[in-house]
């Protein structure tokens, strides 16, 4: 289980608490922000870009796989209709087989947080006041 504990004293910016880590969230400054941290699509990029990498890395640590650097870029896109899109493109050092590829690019399709964002999500929201 994943827990976020967030705080918003004032303003955009926001101070995250992830079990022992702190980190920012904010807007950039076009958007009204003062930029001390990634926009809130920034932060959800990441994570599938990082869920993305971990995971990698776990199945060829397994297999024995040496795949130097991995990289991976994510990029949110939103079209004029309102249909939202994410690219991810993984990059990986080391020279592989067409088979390690095919494998691995399977592997990236069945990331828990890819697995999230690709099936429907029930959020359940509760508020209170002062």
């Amino acid at each position: 289980m994943a827990s976020i504990h967030l705080s918003s004293p004032s303003g955009y910016p926001q101070l995250i608490r992830a079990r022992t880590h702190a980190l920012r969230s904010d807007e950039p400054l076009d958007a009204g922000g003062t930029d001390t941290g990634p926009a809130p699509y920034e932060l959800l990029l990441a994570a599938l870009a990082s869920c993305t990498s971990l995971t990698l890395r776990m199945y060829a640590d397994r297999k024995q796989w040496h795949l130097g650097e991995i990289k991976v870029n994510a990029r949110f896109f939103r079209d004029e209709s309102g249909e939202e899109k994410v690219t991810r493109e993984v990059l990986i050092e080391a020279a592989l087989s067409e088979e390690q590829q095919q494998r691995l690019a399977e592997i990236c399709e069945k990331t828990p947080v890819t697995k999230t964002l690709k099936r429907a999500l029930a959020i359940s929201t509760s508020l209170r006041g002062g």
